[in-house]
């Protein structure tokens, strides 16, 4: 099984083929994090905080496998418990857990608003950590030494790189789901569970459409990208299934750049 949570960085699942495996979840957006479902899970799960566009999602994801939206808010408690039980209803395990839900928030330093600061971290942070709580009994539940189950957590080379342009809890609070990252490697690899993450440069997304139409903006946020391209959804794709499949099997603790070589000369 697979599941999904619509956050904000967006990518269409085109569909791969890896080893056909039983039940993935993932909390985040109906984009990276369905791509991986959809490419090795038998069933895919997507939730997001909108209603209409989670079910939007999933149905525009079922022309590649069967896609379940399960809408709420998992950066509220209710909102994750009634996802974890749904869940618990329909599966006895999941293979696949992918966290990719975000939030941003701007503003400059002296002016920084500490409701600001609180959302953006309860979105990219504490919920990933307490949805993987909840949902460590069915990543177990199927995991063995030759059959290891994975969670892919969504940061950003933002939590990487030493300036935040006015985006400081944004930062900070990617950093932490990279150390987040690696503390749980280490915790959860008795029970053969990976974990990983993928930190992204520029995409195209909700998050990035400031830029994305102003032309003069863009053309200058160009020149600090070595491969003078922002990322497309092919390009988390590969990496995403990597990390669900086989082929990382060996694989855990580590932030993957995913951004042009952006983190190298910044």
């Amino acid at each position: 099984m697979a599941s999904v949570n619509p956050g904000q960085i967006s990518s269409t699942a085109p569909p791969v083929r890896a080893r056909k495996r039983t039940p993935a979840v993932a909390p985040l957006t109906p984009s990276a994090g369905a791509l991986v479902g959809m490419a090795s899970a038998k069933r895919v799960y997507i939730t997001a905080r909108k209603h209409d566009a989670c079910v939007s999602a999933a149905e525009e994801l079922s022309q590649y496998g069967e896609c379940i939206a399960i809408p709420g808010d998992v950066a509220t408690s209710d909102g994750l418990q009634n996802l974890v039980s749904e869940l618990m209803s329909r599966e006895d395990h999941i293979d696949v857990l992918v966290n990719n839900a975000g939030a941003g928030w701007g503003a400059p330093f002296g002016q920084f608003p500490e409701h600001g600061w609180d959302k953006t971290m309860t979105v990219n942070t504490k919920s990933p950590f307490f949805l993987t709580q909840a949902l460590a009994p069915l990543l177990r539940a199927n995991a063995r030494a030759d059959n290891t189950a994975s969670i892919i957590n969504i940061g950003s080379i933002a939590g990487m790189v030493g300036h935040a342009v006015d985006n400081f809890s944004y930062a900070i609070s990617k950093a932490g789901i990279h150390q987040l990252t690696r503390i749980l490697s280490a915790e959860l690899a008795k029970d053969h569970i990976r974990v990983n993450a993928i930190a992204p440069g520029r995409f195209y997304s909700k998050m990035t459409e400031f830029l994305s139409t102003d032309q003069a903006a863009f053309d200058e946020e160009l020149q600090t990208i070595p491969m003078r391209r922002w990322g497309e959804a092919t390009d988390i794709a590969g990496v995403a299934i990597m990390l669900a499949s086989p082929a990382g099997a060996f694989i855990t603790g580590q932030i993957i750049p995913v951004d042009g070589g952006t983190s190298v000369v910044n």
